[in-house]
């Protein structure tokens, strides 16, 4: 397949580069500047254009990367998907959930696949944590029925996405981590030492899960050591999964089994691009029967749960999620509610002005009509078809 890459997040770049290392894809085109060795990477064949629209004019290109700055990737994400190419999008979108919400219905018409580049969360330690989360008896899991998942980050630089950008707002990482453990998350509490989010200062974040079970975040930057924790604490103990040199170093995953024996699962290091890769092309082939991981929808509630915790720090309380599914039938809804809003503050504001002017009265039903009309829309048009 035929792709290109627009912008050069390290995300995109690298995935690229998975790409056509693993001689399956081509990239064609590019348009931000990249280093030589990349170049060399990427191959001989490849070219540079400035114009976006240049880009998605292009017969050839099948597939697209979006990978620009933060300020305009919404933008690239919106045009390529509106082209009907295959789109690869670097995390976050945007700032806010609505561009997300847009992409799923558009990608939802078009029928091209759409795939955040989420790399944490390929992790097979990840996954194996994940088996140990057990939240009726426990009989199936060493440590017991699930209490707590806790997270301590310390990266060199930044973890606050845009947390550098003046009038940006940042977004957390390690929301899919938590939800590919825990579940959906309920309730979400975040503390700052003032009401907004700055450079080079620690964030705590903590909630509950939505099928029980609560969460513990800290996220500490500008450390001299880049590690990661995640424990997860049961009713008869707790697996630990440490990552002493990053997400992407060695990985040690260690619990006691009942018996009070020791046991230690190790990885080294893991290159998470070929594994988006095989998501990527199973979706386009249709071999996936279930959501791929990661999906669309992980990006959704990224967004909407960095809505939450940025809230929380500004307002000094805890902010309760209540999700929203990003399809056809709920924007049809949200859209008649608004319609409806805006029909009785009209009827209401005829029916003072008929004081003056009687005639005026006789078009309050003929508006009521016509909002009734419209509600027979969702019957008559044909819904499209699950796959």
């Amino acid at each position: 397949m035929r792709f290109a890459l627009l912008g050069d997040h390290p995300d995109g770049v690298d995935m690229a580069c998975a790409l056509a290392e693993s001689g399956r894809h081509r990239l064609v085109v590019y348009t931000a500047p990249l280093s030589t060795e990349v170049l060399q990477r990427l191959g001989s064949e490849v070219h540079r254009v400035s114009d976006v629209e240049e880009v998605l004019a292009d017969p050839t290109v099948e597939a697209v990367i979006v990978a620009g700055p933060a300020s305009g990737r919404a933008a690239q994400l919106r045009r390529a998907l509106q082209s009907e190419r295959h789109v690869l999008c670097v995390h976050p979108p945007d700032q806010t959930p609505e561009i997300a919400y847009e992409a799923a219905m558009i990608q939802n018409d078009t029928g091209c696949v759409l795939l955040p580049l989420l790399p944490e969360s390929t992790h097979p330690a990840i996954r194996r944590l994940t088996e140990f989360v057990c939240r009726k008896d426990g009989n199936n899991s060493p440590i017991g029925t699930f209490r707590l998942l806790t997270m301590e980050r310390s990266v060199e630089g930044e973890l606050l996405d845009g947390v550098w950008i003046a009038g940006h707002k940042p977004s957390f990482p390690g929301w899919d981590i938590l939800r590919t453990i825990g579940g959906e998350i309920q309730e979400v509490s975040a503390f700052a030492e003032a009401e907004e989010l700055r450079e080079g200062v620690p964030v705590l974040v903590a909630g509950r899960f939505e099928q029980g079970g609560l969460f513990h975040v800290q996220l500490l930057p500008r450390e001299r050591r880049p590690s990661w924790r995640l424990t997860a604490i049961g009713s008869e103990g707790c697996a630990e999964l440490l990552f002493p040199l990053g997400w992407n170093g060695p990985t040690i995953l260690h619990w006691r089994d009942a018996d009070g024996e020791s046991h230690e699962d190790y990885w080294q290091h893991w290159d998470p691009w070929p594994a988006l890769i095989d998501t990527f092309e199973q979706v386009l082939q249709r071999a996936a029967q279930a959501q791929p991981c990661p999906n669309w929808q992980d990006t959704i509630r990224a967004l909407e749960l960095d809505d939450a915790a940025r809230r929380s720090v500004e307002k000094r309380r805890s902010s309760v999620l209540e999700y929203q599914e990003a399809t056809e039938e709920v924007g049809f809804k949200g859209t008649m509610t608004l319609v409806g809003c805006s029909l009785l503050w009209g009827v209401l504001l005829l029916l003072i002005l008929s004081a003056w002017w009687p005639k005026l009265r006789f078009l309050i039903v003929p508006l009521i009509v016509i909002f009734l009309g419209l509600q027979l829309l969702r019957y008559i048009v044909p819904k499209k078809r699950e796959k």
